[in-house]
């Protein structure tokens, strides 16, 4: 413990350490948000729900910070909702015949430099036989009043405005979501800012019946992640990919790591025919293709994270580490303090696990640590092929999507860059912490 405390002073004496050390607790903090925010089984069906979850975020939609750097501002989705009062106005009243009159006002200011991808209605009722009626309205900023729709409103009923044609006939035969905000005095397709208004005037036959509209704009930016071809939100996968990437990569290290070194310690101890078939498997493990057995695994098996990890570990177990292990052993099994514990009838299992292995700890930490991003680039690899656990949200995933969508070619960029960006950051930053735990513990590394 000394020794090891010892260490961790002269680890503060190198930026780089202290660069990644803050860089990792970042990636913990961040993977212990993700669990706590959002639990698993609630990631899981965010992740897996698509467009029955994410109605109403657009598609392929850049995150909202991107109009800071641009002189042309794009609109960012927004949704009103008469159910909630979302700057919405909702009067009653009971006419002559006994029927009900709603009348929804839905106003909202319009200040972007561009028009919407898309606009939405979202309608549900209450009735028992007769159908409520509505008439949707349209008000702009100058004071014209457009005809949007009449109809009946079921118990669910989505209307969505690009698909009327009758309004798009009605427009000149020019988009919903063009015409219904171009500045009329403009020659070329203008948008017109200003506070709009959408009057929903509806009529209920049954003393009971009711009726509510959820407005949604489509814009083309939303979040602080975007959105992907599914409107998911990017920032669940994005967070929910730390604690998976870090989970995997640690695994993958601990485990390879640990086991490399009791293999080889039981090799060099027993010597004989252990420590020859120990050699014979390693120097067979050494020339099998190590990712295509993974391919093959994820696509004839299964593409489960843990059944992917388990096979990780298990052929990574016999690699040349074994072999520098057992150099190291070899060693130190005819050190003085060795005799003198055989002298004394201590035990196989002793031997091996509280007088060999111990002297090697400080070489195994450095290199546990170093391998740690190699292990997070496997998996984020393996998903980027497609052979990543279908169920989970991760970095590798997002980047897969992204490829198969063509986000390149449409220059949506952030759909690749996003989960890019953290898995360079947790690479250099295991990387640099793994360096310099390598110059602590391994004396003639120091001076570099």
């Amino acid at each position: 413990m000394k020794s090891f405390l010892n260490a961790l002073t002269e680890l503060r004496k190198y930026p780089s350490s202290i660069i990644a050390t803050v860089i990792i607790a970042g990636l913990v903090i961040v993977s212990v948000y993700a669990v706590v925010a959002i639990p698993y089984n609630e990631a899981i069906r965010l992740w897996r729900g698509g467009e029955e979850v994410w109605y109403q975020n657009p598609r392929n939609a850049p995150p909202l910070w991107t109009n800071w750097f641009s002189s042309k501002k794009q609109p960012v989705s927004f949704k009103l909702d008469s159910a909630n009062g979302d700057e919405t106005v909702k009067t009653v009243t009971v006419n002559e015949k006994g029927n009900q009159e709603i009348i929804v006002t839905y106003t909202f200011d319009y200040t972007y430099d561009d028009f919407p991808q898309e606009m939405i209605f979202y309608f549900t009722s209450k009735y028992a036989e007769k159908t409520p009626f509505v008439s949707v309205m349209w008000i702009t900023p100058d004071g014209r009043q457009i005809r949007i729709g009449d109809f009946g409103v079921p118990a669910k009923f989505t209307y969505r405005f690009s698909q009327d044609q009758k309004l798009v006939r009605r427009l000149g035969r020019v988009s919903p979501t063009q015409g219904l905000f171009a500045d009329p005095a403009s020659e070329t397709p203008t948008v017109l800012k200003g506070s709009y208004q959408i009057i929903v005037d509806g009529l209920t036959f049954e003393p009971d019946s009711s009726f509510d509209g959820e407005f949604v704009l489509h814009g083309k930016l939303y979040g602080w992640a975007g959105t992907d071809h599914q409107r998911r939100d990017l920032v669940v996968p994005l967070l929910w990919g730390t604690p998976i990437a870090l989970t995997f990569g640690m695994a993958a290290s601990v485990g390879t790591g640990i086991l490399t070194m009791i293999i080889a310690a039981v090799g060099v101890w027993y010597a004989g025919w252990v420590d020859e078939l120990i050699q014979r498997i390693t120097e067979i493990n050494l020339v099998l293709p190590f990712l295509s057995i993974l391919i093959m695994i994820g696509t004839f098996y299964s593409r489960s994270i843990w059944v992917i990890l388990g096979a990780t570990i298990l052929l990574s177990i016999f690699t040349g580490e074994i072999k520098g292990y057992r150099a190291i052993f070899l060693q130190i099994k005819e050190s003085t303090y060795i005799e003198a514990a055989r002298a004394y009838g201590a035990g196989n299992g002793r031997m091996i696990f509280y007088y060999l292995i111990p002297r090697i700890i400080p070489l195994l930490i450095p290199s546990l640590v170093s391998a740690i991003p190699a292990f997070v680039f496997l998996e984020a690899s393996l998903a980027v092929l497609g052979l990543g656990d279908p169920v989970l949200p991760t970095w590798g995933k997002i980047i897969n999507d992204a490829e198969t969508n063509n986000a390149l070619y449409n220059g949506f960029y952030y759909w690749i860059l996003e989960p890019a960006i953290p898995l360079m950051i947790t690479g250099l930053a295991f990387a640099m912490l793994g360096f310099s735990l390598d110059r602590v513990f391994n004396p003639r590394l120091r001076g570099l």
